[in-house]
């Protein structure tokens, strides 16, 4: 009988590189493979032959005890401090369980990089120790595991880009993670993101992430390690990075909760190993990914408590009052159906309609007011963006991943073709590119206003999560990175079905519109949840979570 060996399951394998690429690619993995004890192992059989959904599967093998499937499936975080800070549970069972369920997770979903229980175990230890000696927590997540996306520093682990030759060993935490750990938070794992952080499918070196709900589809990107292992509940509260669609994109394949915040809002010191050009023009958001509201809340309030622009002045100082933020009533809300555009999949315009059913209850006539919304541009947007992603014209990025042997990416290749012919571009042309990224925000605010809301809801995608390497069309978040307002992903109860078919009036609204509906026809999207984004005004994010907290009840969130 052969030992069975330690594997994940991949549905499509992600391209290979130069045989010595691979050799240390293999050795990589195999270094992983080594911490994982076999009685974690999931059954070789599910692996070779794995069901479509794999979202329920991680407590059906016998590795988790009742008392780690509870701990793990009953509590958000912000519900798992109150239980540790009540010695419920001690913050090392917490931790175990946390660690344990992370690891079958990577197993069905490769939602992982890095997995390090014992020293999660230490500092959960360590939380216990604090609480026993003084009878109070360390801070509001005392003993709470959180994940970490792979680019982001901890001290003692690797960060990388998503490719081979990124990655770096971290000496020193970043400026968040620190925050984070002076919160009580313990870290136990790394999580999944694409070659160049760039896409909106986590494939790296480690693999492709698989959608717990269908692994023929993608978990999202730049942060879909994140959006799955949550989505997989090893995880209660994670951290991702947005600069596309990277923290909403994933949270919405994943039917998972997630804040994209203004830029500047919430610490990004040292959080890359080097300079991004795309930040030139277009700034990158920090945010949380979790299960409920009051998560988004709870991290973002300690994150801004620990008043982080005293020690990166970039940062805008803020008071966060989050969910308990008044508003004025009633909300005027705007309906996105589509973007002018591209038309969404059908499921998505299930779930626009259903949101907009909902609001449109007599009974909540005093809390919102609504009306359809288009936004401006959406197009012009779209490919503003692409070019201004890669004022080097993606270059820098092709030099470092092929220096290595690895293969570039299909994914990768895609994002930076429209600007690979311009070419490295001058400080003049950048100075063009932010004239019309300027240009752009000022008709975007004023064809906002013109309308008349304060908030918008649509959706999140051009469908659910998209079947692997066809994630091409961003433009339902990119637009909010490109005017920098701030958004948040909120699951619905509306799940794709099969044999669902566009209307028979639909007519195409631009090339990539048709391209989608090709998409949609060629796919089984069968099981992938559907979210909508609810998106305020730049700087208004407390405002957008007041709002969030009329519309809790109104659309069924937690």
């Amino acid at each position: 009988m052969v030992a069975q060996t330690f594997n994940v399951i991949q549905t499509k394998a992600v391209p290979k590189g130069t045989p010595e690429f691979e050799e240390k690619r293999e050795a990589l993995l195999r270094t992983f493979a080594d911490k994982v004890p076999k009685e974690y192992y999931i059954p070789q059989d599910v692996i070779d032959n794995p069901p479509q959904d794999v979202s329920n599967l991680a407590t059906t093998f016998g590795i988790l005890t009742p008392q780690q499937i509870e701990i793990t499936e009953q509590y958000d975080a912000t519900g798992l401090a109150q239980a540790i800070a009540e010695k419920k549970y001690s913050a090392v069972e917490v931790v175990k369980a946390f660690s344990t369920r992370a690891i079958i997770a990577h197993q069905l979903t490769c939602c992982l990089t890095q997995w390090f229980p014992d020293e999660a175990i230490e500092q959960a230890r360590k939380a216990d120790e604090y609480l026993e000696k003084n009878g109070k927590p360390i801070g509001p997540l005392h003993g709470v595991p959180v994940s970490i996306k792979d680019h982001m520093p901890i001290a003692g682990t690797y960060s990388s880009y998503g490719y081979f030759g990124s990655i770096q060993h971290d000496e020193k935490d970043s400026q968040l993670v620190r925050i984070l750990r002076n919160m009580g938070a313990v870290f136990y794992c790394k999580t999944n993101q694409p070659q160049s952080i760039m896409h909106l499918e986590s494939d790296s070196h480690w693999g492709r992430v698989l959608n717990p709900y269908n692994i023929h589809l993608s978990a999202g990107g730049s942060t879909g390690g994140e959006a799955a292992l949550i989505a997989m509940k090893g995880s209660a509260l994670g951290v991702g990075t947005d600069i596309g669609g990277s923290i909403r994109g994933p949270s919405a394949f994943c039917g998972i909760y997630g804040f994209k915040p203004t830029s500047y809002t919430l610490p990004m010191k040292d959080m890359l190993a080097g300079t991004f050009p795309a930040e030139l023009n277009i700034l990158c958001s920090i945010g949380p990914m979790c299960r409920t509201l009051r998560d988004m809340d709870l991290m973002t309030k300690g994150l801004l408590a620990a008043k982080p622009h005293l020690e990166d002045p970039r940062l805008i100082p803020t008071k966060w009052t989050g969910l308990e933020t008044p508003t004025t009533k009633p909300l005027k809300i705007g309906i996105i159906h589509n973007d002018g555009f591209i038309e969404p999949q059908p499921p998505v315009k299930r779930a626009v309609s259903w949101a907009k059913e909902r609001l449109s209850d007599p009974k909540y006539k005093d809390l919102v007011e609504i009306k359809d919304f288009t936004p401006y541009n959406a197009s012009e947007a779209w490919s503003l963006i692409r070019r201004q992603y890669w004022p080097e014209g993606g270059k820098l990025m092709v030099d470092h991943i092929e220096e290595t042997g690895e293969p570039i990416l299909p994914l990768s290749a895609w994002i930076w073709k429209d600007a690979e012919a311009g070419g490295m571009r001058t400080a003049a042309d950048v100075s063009t590119m932010r004239g019309e990224r300027d240009q752009y925000r000022i008709k975007f605010a004023e064809h906002w206003n013109s309308q008349d809301v304060d908030f918008l809801i649509g959706p999140c995608f051009v469908g659910p999560a998209s079947a692997h390497d066809t994630a091409f069309f961003w433009t339902y978040t990119s637009l909010y990175n490109y005017v920098d307002y701030p958004g948040v992903v909120v699951p619905t109860p509306i799940k794709a079905e099969k044999g669902e078919k566009y209307a028979e009036n639909y007519q195409a609204l631009s090339d990539a519109c048709s391209s989608v509906k090709q998409l949609w026809e060629e796919g089984d999207f069968e099981k992938a949840p559907i979210n909508l984004q609810i998106v305020g005004r730049k700087y208004h994010d407390n405002e957008l979570f007041g709002a969030l907290a009329v519309l809790k009840e109104i659309l069924g969130l937690v």
